[in-house]
């Protein structure tokens, strides 16, 4: 099959894609960039790996179960937004390659067979493959959220990308809720948050010299307003996996947005 990239999508707020907001289009881009995911591949992907910014475990954990749920690990949204779907099937199969991979690179691996699609999963991929019939499996973050361990799970799932799997990162350039919180409220928003880090992520991604751009995602906390940015780094680490899956593919930015007071961005390594 042809090489699938490896992407880093922003999954919004909760279940901003499925309700109502003021202003209306606050969440149009990031909902038109998700739509525009399969054009963007050089075909359909036989399965998808996400590692999501919402699932934390001590080990690489791999989601192993064959018809995953759906965890509403949202709060007090609408009542419709924990009605929806998207059953999309899980792969097994697939799931025990990911963890032979992972122990095979000598980093600690587990499984976990009845874990659910977290909303950093389903609400995303819910605008971006909305029939859902393409097998899923989702993998979590280590909980050190060490950036050069993350980088080094994403080299390890390289493989994956010549088998026809598209590993995707699901998180956000910019988390500091305080500030976005503040601004969902109706807050006074003033300047955007986060241009100063996005611009310092830009041009680390985007660098032409692959190790370079890795040793620079390491550091990204000395980043300017890196930790503005990420008071806590669990929505930031997906870019590191799938940077390190990129290998020696360049990235370039797919998506720069402004929603809720903050600029969001999107990657792609192909």
């Amino acid at each position: 099959m042809t090489r699938m990239p490896t992407v880093f999508i922003p999954h919004g707020g909760g279940p901003c894609f499925f309700m109502d907001w003021n202003p209306p289009d606050e969440w149009d881009r990031h909902r038109q960039h998700l739509q525009s995911l399969p054009a963007m591949l050089p075909e359909r992907p036989k399965a998808l790996v996400v590692i999501s910014g919402h699932w934390e475990e001590p080990a690489f954990t791999v989601q192993s179960n064959a018809a995953p749920p759906l965890l509403f690990d949202y709060g007090g949204f609408p009542p419709h937004t924990y009605e929806l779907t998207w059953p999309a099937p899980g792969d097994p199969v697939l799931a025990d390659r990911v963890h032979d991979l992972i122990r095979a690179a000598g980093l600690s691996a587990a499984k976990d067979t009845a874990r659910g699609f977290d909303h950093g999963v389903f609400v995303p991929l819910k605008v971006a493959f909305p029939d859902a019939d393409i097998p899923c499996v989702q993998l979590s973050l280590a909980s050190d959220l060490d950036p050069a361990r993350h980088i080094a799970l994403g080299q390890a799932l390289a493989p994956l990308r010549d088998e026809g799997v598209l590993i995707i990162g699901s998180g956000n350039t910019y988390h500091n809720m305080g500030v976005m919180m503040q601004s969902m409220r109706g807050g006074p928003r003033g300047d955007t948050a986060g241009t100063e880090f996005d611009a310092w992520l830009t041009d680390a991604v985007t660098c032409p010299d692959p190790d370079e751009r890795n040793r620079r995602l390491a550091r990204w906390s000395e980043a300017p307003g890196g930790r503005d940015a990420h008071p806590r780094e669990e929505h930031l680490i997906p870019l590191h996996v799938v940077a390190g899956a990129a290998g020696t593919d360049i990235g370039r930015k797919t998506l720069e947005d402004r929603v809720l007071g903050a600029v969001e961005s999107a990657f792609c390594f192909d």
